[in-house]
């Protein structure tokens, strides 16, 4: 298979769309405005706008060299907005929509400084709807479950590449949720020893 120059292109992400969409398309309602924050390649983005056709998508990065590819996979879907430059660790976003229905976010908290998971909760605070869902996903490490070997060779290996990255404890990731005013509403466990986690606002 061959992809416009443009096209960046992860295997992984062509594997894990269909399960996570399926997954998507059990917690949303059919229409809403969705954020998705560290696009990537933008294969999420095209792929979930497609199946999502009564959600307006909004993809975003914090690499600007990131762009062109999500814009590239993104074109032609009328739901799918142009992608934003977008960092979490800023202290406010103000490109993004005041408020949103949803936002998603693949693979950014164990491939990015702690920092950025409260950024990334905080953030969601601010512009997400009374009922809105932040929705992450990736690998976690959970106590009292045991680690897939697999995840455990991943998370050894990011330490290598990067001493702030690593796998993250779900403990850890909750407890700057909680600081942020939103906790864990469903936990689904997906393909290749991923999660899907679901957050919202804490009742007051």
């Amino acid at each position: 298979m061959t992809f416009a120059p443009d096209r960046r292109h992860s295997p992984a992400a062509e594997r894990n769309g269909p399960p996570i969409l399926a997954a998507l398309q059990r917690l949303l309602p059919p229409t809403g405005v969705m954020l998705e924050i560290a696009s990537g390649t933008g294969q999420h983005a095209a792929f979930f706008g497609a199946g999502l056709p009564g959600w307006a998508w909004q993809p975003s990065d914090a690499e600007a060299a990131a762009l062109p590819s999500i814009a590239a996979w993104c074109d032609g879907l009328p739901n799918l907005r142009p992608p934003l430059l977008l960092d979490v660790l800023d202290a406010a976003w103000p490109s993004i929509p005041d408020q949103v229905d949803a936002i998603y976010c693949a693979n950014m908290i164990h491939i990015a400084p702690w920092a950025c998971t409260a950024g990334l909760m905080q953030g969601a605070a601010r512009h997400l709807a009374p009922r809105g869902l932040l929705l992450t996903y990736g690998p976690y490490l959970e106590d009292d479950v045991a680690t897939a070997p697999s995840n455990l060779a991943f998370d050894a290996d990011l330490r290598r590449r990067d001493a702030a990255w690593g796998l993250r404890r779900l403990a850890d990731v909750a407890a700057q949720a909680a600081a942020a005013g939103l906790q864990l509403r469903e936990r689904l466990s997906l393909p290749a020893n991923n999660l899907l986690l679901a957050w919202g606002s804490a009742p007051r």
